[in-house]
């Protein structure tokens, strides 16, 4: 059965909205090294710069992750917006670290708030296609963000202002059209009490988020250390001295990620999360490979296949849980999932950046490769486990 013209324009417009959130959010990455050269600070501050976006995006889910299950998903949207046009704003004026750390702290924020309402709200309007739009879009966002801005970097004017520019009128525009949509959530009481920090697991989606959390753990990691380390790893490891090739690789991890989350959509959750787990030990041993050989090419094969990994990972994930929460409960399982998720995303990256100035950038990545691959083996080892036992059960009865 089809599904009615306006709903098909308001998951577009989600969509696009979510993409536009992830897309900022990665467009910096290609920039960092002429921030570097511009304002000349160590990489260690460099860490501090990606550190500060991930624990404001942590505050956000924390704090307002489930306040559109109380005020409506619209006015928590445009909030979102605002707040992401401001740190466009600061991005497109920054003349020192104090500017790019203010930038990164409320986009930080704005893309917490918008990532747990956008989610829910794609599955307040299909819950069969919500949660493939919600892995899908951030996906792409990230590819589009980091290639995009690396091309603008290469070969166009204003390489630190003309990406931010164009944001901002995408935003502007968002904003502008958000009140045409039709609003999926009648206000109700309690938005206050909402805003006290927690993670809320609805008690039948517990034992299935406890079984996906190493696996998603193990990508979000994988995630991070692209968009904070790739470009000077492969810098590093190859001697490449490109501005695209770190968006480039940030640009086929998330791009390879979404296009096997389409191929993947109508398989089981059990069964793309054990081919994510099984991808992802593959693509990171290549990619270590690739550092020990300095082979570019091998670099982006590894990181192809790793990118699967991720893809099918992250939505079997989010099949394996969404469905199991009510509507009034969406919004925050969303909160409490991508709290676990930046966490992953943000902490072990934070300690290999710190860890490169002890160890050196390739020893680091060595040891960071490996406890990632013992992760995915251990949750490929227990997802296997999981489906050995009914078949058990079964026999024994």
């Amino acid at each position: 059965m089809s599904r009615p013209a306006s709903t098909r324009v308001s998951l577009i417009f989600l969509a696009i909205t979510l993409l536009g959130f992830l897309a900022a959010s990665s467009a910096p990455t290609p920039l960092y090294h002429l921030y570097q050269e511009h304002m000349q600070f160590s990489p260690a501050i460099l860490t501090l710069i990606f550190g500060v976006y991930a624990f404001s995006l942590l505050a956000a889910l924390l704090v307002v992750g489930s306040l559109s299950d109380y005020l409506g998903r619209r006015p928590v949207i445009f909030a979102a917006l605002l707040l992401n046009m401001l740190a466009m704003l600061l991005f497109i004026n920054a003349e020192s670290v104090a500017w790019l750390i203010g930038a990164r702290l409320i986009q930080g924020f704005a893309t917490g708030m918008a990532t747990s309402v956008l989610g829910a709200a794609l599955l307040d309007f299909d819950r069969q296609q919500g949660p493939l739009i919600t892995s899908v879009a951030p996906l792409l966002g990230m590819a589009c963000g980091a290639m995009g801005c690396g091309l603008l970097a290469e070969f166009a004017p204003m390489p630190l202002q003309l990406t931010y520019w164009i944001l901002l009128a995408l935003f502007a525009l968002q904003a502008i059209y958000l009140w045409r949509l039709a609003e999926s959530v009648s206000p109700q009481p309690g938005a206050w009490r909402s805003l006290r920090p927690t993670l809320h697991v609805p008690v039948q989606a517990r034992r299935a988020l406890w079984l996906i959390l190493p696996l998603d753990l193990a990508a979000w990691a994988v995630g991070g250390f692209y968009l904070s380390l790739a470009p000077s790893l492969v810098r590093a490891a190859t001697g490449s001295t490109s501005n695209l090739i770190g968006g480039a690789l940030v640009a086929v991890l998330t791009l390879t990620g979404a296009l096997s989350i389409y191929a993947l959509r109508n398989r089981a959750a059990d069964m793309m999360l054990r081919l994510g787990a099984s991808l992802l030990v593959l693509g990171l041993a290549l990619v270590l490979i690739a550092v020990h050989t300095a082979s570019l090419p091998l670099f982006f094969i590894g990181t192809l296949i790793t990118g699967s990994g991720f893809g099918s990972g992250f939505l079997g994930a989010l099949r394996s849980i969404m469905p199991l929460a009510l509507p009034h409960e969406r919004a925050g399982l969303m909160s409490a999932f991508y709290v676990l998720s930046y966490l992953a995303f943000s902490l072990p990256s934070l300690l290999a950046g710190n860890l490169t100035r002890i160890y050196g950038l390739i020893p680091t990545t060595n040891g960071f490769g490996a406890v990632l691959i013992l992760m995915a083996v251990g949750a490929l080892a227990g997802l296997l486990r999981q489906t050995a036992k009914p078949l058990a059960d079964g026999l024994r009865s």
